[in-house]
Formats: structure tokens, sequence, C-alpha cells
């Protein structure tokens, strides 16, 4: 069912939404970005560093910004296709005209630092949940076929990284970004190997988890320790719901440890108490230095096709529609 949250349309969306060309309207594609290099988040660079750097963090944001920016920007156009009034397949050919720049110019081909292929699997995420959403619209063929071929090259390379990595990135959220990375990719592009290392990698971070539900990575985040938990359940919940319409029941694996996940959340959002005697440390969101948001949530929508909890839908439901770029933009409109 279309939400009406979905038929305010800002800026350049204005035009199509009266019915106007989307094409006319269509911004240019932002500077392709080849090279990242960015160091880790975390003070001491190493492998087992968990003490957040301020100055560190805000470097790899800006490094960042511009595919972030882009990503953004190419969420809200392909989600405007889920208008009644949107010219569907112009809206899709501007969206997969500005990737195919992207595409041709090889965009995130040369990561650099370890932390570079950490943090590249959530962005392949998003580019292709967006290029996946409006795929079956697009009429400019030779646009999509270069957006198809980068992204799949640029997953196979991810796949490569992530069986070399340490153990305990491996079992961690960003794995799970890439799983989800792959999910999308190896539909968008038909590649059974990349839909079944999706479902492998997922299912790696998911059996890991503690009988309470926490994943023992993120635990050792100390105040972060939730919001990391919630970082991880969203890509694997996704991943999850997309695997269970295609038969593949990876929400029962290592006994339904997802559901287990999901459970813990709803449990410590009240207070953080059980993640807090896991860590010895007042969860950031009870400490004054952050705020439960919408996108923290926004996972919730897919979990609930998994399972039932009148608790996490309660929780959800102040911030719906529930909105992440990285997981495609609006999860309520697409989910629900």
């Amino acid at each position: 069912m279309i939400r009406a949250g979905l038929l305010a349309l800002a800026g350049a969306l204005a035009g199509v939404m009266a019915g106007q060309s989307a094409l006319a309207d269509c911004p240019a594609a932002p500077d392709p970005v080849f090279r990242l290099e960015q160091g880790s988040r975390y003070s001491d660079a190493g492998a087992g560093s968990r003490q957040l750097d301020a100055e560190a963090d805000r470097a790899v944001d800006e490094t960042l910004a511009p595919i972030d920016d882009f990503l953004r920007d190419l969420t809200r156009l392909a989600n405007a296709l889920l208008a009644a009034e949107a010219d569907r397949a112009a809206l899709a050919d501007c969206v997969i005209g500005q990737m195919a720049v992207w595409a041709r110019a090889d965009a995130m081909g040369d990561l650099v630092t370890t932390a570079a292929n950490l943090t590249a699997g959530s962005r392949l995420a998003a580019f292709g949940l967006v290029a996946e959403q409006v795929a079956p619209f697009v009429t400019a063929a030779d646009d999509m076929a270069e957006v198809r071929i980068w992204l799949n090259r640029r997953q196979r390379a991810q796949m490569v990284f992530w069986e070399t990595a340490t153990k305990g990135a491996a079992r961690g959220n960003l794995r799970a970004w890439s799983a989800l990375a792959a999910s999308a990719i190896g539909d968008l592009t038909d590649d059974a190997v990349m839909r079944g290392w999706a479902a492998w990698s997922a299912s790696y971070v998911l059996c890991s988890a503690n009988p309470d539900g926490s994943l023992p990575q993120e635990m050792t985040r100390g105040r972060l320790a939730l919001h990391y938990q919630l970082h991880a359940i969203a890509p694997l919940s996704v991943t999850a719901a997309r695997l269970q319409r295609q038969g593949v029941p990876l929400a029962e694996e290592c006994g339904a440890a997802l559901r287990r996940a999901g459970d813990f959340i709803a449990g410590d959002l009240v207070d953080g108490a059980r993640t807090a005697a896991i860590t010895g440390a007042v969860q950031s969101f009870f400490d004054g230095s952050s705020e439960i948001a919408g996108f923290n949530l926004a996972w919730i929508e897919a979990w609930l096709t998994l399972y039932d909890s009148p608790q996490l839908d309660a929780l959800a439901q102040p911030f719906r529609p529930l909105s992440h770029s990285k997981l495609g933009g609006d999860q309520t409109a697409l989910w629900r």
C-alpha cells in the first residue's frame, strides 16, 4: 500500500510528480569516487580496536560523504517510482543513467586500505538495492548492462576480501552488510554463486549469536554495543526476508538466531540494561550522547515479515514511515 509520505517529494522531484518529464529534471551524476584509502575510526587502528576516535570518525565520514550523498539522492529517486503518478520509465532511466557514469569509471575500484574494504559492503548494498528497484522499468539497456557488470565486479572483489578477513571482522556487522550487497547484486545479475555467498555469510554472522540474542562481536563495543547490534541486525533482517521469499529459510538458522537478536533489541531499547550488564557501560542511547532515530529501526519492517513482535511494532510506530538509504530507502512502503 502506498503511504502518503512517499507522495511528498522535495526539490527536483516536484516536477516529476506534477507530470513533467523526469529526464528533463534528471540531475547530473556527481564525480565518481574511484579511490578510497581512509583509516580506521578507532584509536589504535588495529583489528581489536574498540575505542572510537572522534577526529578519525569525522575524517572517515568526510571521505565517504560523496558516496553516501549520492546514494541518498538515488534512493529518493528510486522510491519515487512507488507513487501512483510517477513516470516510472523516465525515473528509472534517470537513476540508471547516473549510476552508469560511476559504472564506466569503475567507481570504488581502488580500495587501498582494510578500512575501505570493510566499509564498501553497505555502499554496494545500497547501489544494488536501488538498481534492483528500478530495473523492471529501465529502457536504457546499455546503461543497465554497464551497471550490472560494475556491481558484479565490485561485489566479487568483496567476496574475496571477506574470505581472508580476520575472524572477528568476518563475524561482524560489516560482513552482514556485504551479505546484503551480495543478495541484491546476485539477484540483479543472476549470479547464483553470489546469492549462495549471501546466504552463507548472513548465516555465518547470525550463528555467532549468544543464547540471549546478543551478537558477540558487537558486544565488544563498550557504550556503542547496542548501536552496533542495531547496525548488524539491519542487513541481516533484510537479507533474511529477501531469502525467505526465494524459499531459503535463513530466518530459522541456528535456533532462529535472527528472532533472538531482534527480541534482544526489543527488550533493551527501553533502558539498555541488558547490554550494559554485558559490556559494563551505559549505552550511548541512554548516556545523553545519542538518540534513537528512524533509520536505526528501519529493519523492523523486514523483520516483521518473518516474525510477530507487538513490542517491536510499537517501537517502530512513532517513526513510520521508516527509511534507511542503505536498505533501499522507505522500508515501510517496500515491505508493508
